[in-house]
């Protein structure tokens, strides 16, 4: 498995009121992981909604990779520039960039990989 399409996160100025609507209107149902994530589950592709203040401005995508320096690199050599270093989070490390036509996403590696 290496660079694969299978996360998405949106951000939310009320984690709370926004995982609700999710429950409610879809029937998802919700991890907690603090006062600032929840994971969902059941929606059809694993996401999460992120109410931290560092949190993306916009639904970002995000890609599981099994090498993360390498994507990175490889990131940085097709034009997408960086917008968060390198930084661990519960269950493992990412980083965010900017592609060419604008889209903020992120790049993913488990702990386990």
């Amino acid at each position: 498995m290496a660079d694969q399409l299978d996360y998405i996160e949106f951000p939310s100025t009320n984690r709370a009121k926004t995982s609700d609507f999710f429950r409610d209107a879809f029937g998802w149902a919700m991890i907690s992981y603090g006062p600032d994530y929840d994971a969902l589950d059941g929606a059809g592709i694993d996401g999460g909604i992120d109410q931290a203040e560092e949190r993306v401005a916009v639904t970002m995508a995000v890609v599981r990779t099994d090498d993360l320096d390498a994507a990175e690199a490889r990131v940085i050599a097709a034009g997408g520039v960086l917008t968060r270093s390198q930084f661990d989070y519960p269950g493992g490390r990412r980083f965010h960039f900017r592609e060419p036509g604008g889209n903020e996403m992120a790049v993913y590696v488990t702990r386990d990989e």
